[in-house]
């Protein structure tokens, strides 16, 4: 509790005069004001963040983490548990989705066993396993609030064992085979939305079977009431251990004035939780894709996050995001390689 505590009080606010000399020379760049859109936004943005007029986002990487679920039980997934074990593996072995993309943008990735149901030893998996899945929230709190708060602080070391090492940008990703279940069970419950309309298929569930789905998610919010306004308290009665871990990374993040690329779903219902438990965290965050998974808007406008990419994508991982890094760094060679009206000799 204490690492938590001492990162939450080290979030601050953006810095406001990095922000207005980075706009003033975006502006000022040899095109029309506005005419490069988001990429102009996004370097003001960094430049907020950093302290920097001249950030740099070069050495990157995306944290995943990894874990299970107890509401499996529940039949509201197709696919085996024993595949987030397996995929926890492969990406040690840098051959999944994010793997072959955080590849082409030059990013490192980070695979944590945060609470996979097993034991992984694996060379490359980080062991931060808090407990061995979490409970079944359909039938009472996924995990106690203890746990909780230590997933969070797993998130937090973890992302800044990576700062140590350099990173100047993160990229949030995540295994675990049912996690969209407690993904639309924050969603619904921080939102106040009702579980049908935030219930999505996940990894193929049949949509035939998608009201039961929504009925197990509505089920665990009546079980266990937890309060919308408590973050710590949602993600411990309906949340997910590697979502806590991602929360953690971006509050780590936000601590450390590092931007933090959000994902899809999962990884937005880890944003809500971080921003619940402290709102200037959302100023640090950069919103990646809109994913194809049914609650993916209603997490976006409750954020407030606009993606940048909108690509049909819903595998997780971190695969949205691991793209988005490569436009967040275009957007620092658009700010540091163009020169200026003036530099050009051209008066406006």
């Amino acid at each position: 509790m204490i690492l938590l505590k001492e990162t939450i009080k080290r979030i601050g606010e953006l810095d406001s005069k990095a922000m207005e000399k980075a706009k003033e020379r975006v502006d000022n760049l040899i095109k029309p004001p506005g005419s490069l859109g988001r990429l102009e936004e996004i370097v003001i943005q960094l430049a907020g963040i950093t302290g920097e007029i001249y950030p740099k986002v070069d050495k990157k990487a995306v944290i995943v983490m990894a874990a299970d679920h107890g509401v499996f039980e529940e039949g509201v997934v197709v696919f085996p548990q024993e595949v987030t074990e397996i995929q926890t593996k492969n990406m040690a072995r840098g051959v999944t989705g994010v793997c072959a993309l955080a590849k082409y943008v030059g990013a490192d990735v980070v695979p944590v066993d945060i609470g996979v149901k097993v034991d992984i030893n694996e060379p490359g998996v980080i062991n931060k396993k808090v407990k061995y899945g979490t409970d079944n929230m359909a039938k009472g709190p996924a995990m106690s609030r203890e746990e909780a708060i230590r997933a969070l602080e797993v998130g937090i070391e973890v992302a800044e064992e990576q700062i140590k090492k350099g990173k100047n940008i993160l990229a949030t990703g995540e295994m675990g085979i049912c996690n969209t279940t407690p993904s639309a069970a924050i969603v619904s419950v921080i939102g106040g939305y009702d579980p049908f309309e935030v219930t999505g298929i996940g990894a193929n569930f049949p949509v035939d079977k998608l009201k039961y789905k929504a009925g197990v998610v509505k089920r665990a919010i009546e079980v266990n009431s937890p309060n919308p306004k408590d973050g710590i308290d949602v993600l411990a009665k309906v949340g997910g251990l590697e979502i806590a871990g991602m929360a953690g990374v971006m509050l780590a993040g936000a601590a450390n004035r590092i931007p933090v690329v959000v994902d899809g779903f999962i990884s937005s219902a880890a944003a809500l939780i971080a921003c619940t438990i402290e709102p200037k965290t959302k100023n640090f965050l950069i919103p990646s894709h809109a994913s194809k998974e049914k609650g993916a808007i209603y997490a976006s406008e409750l954020l407030g996050l606009k993606p940048m990419l909108y690509m049909d994508m819903r595998l997780g991982e971190g695969t949205g995001a691991v793209l988005a890094l490569s436009l967040i760094e275009s957007a620092t060679y658009m700010n540091n390689e163009m020169i200026t009206f003036a530099e050009a000799g051209i008066s406006v």
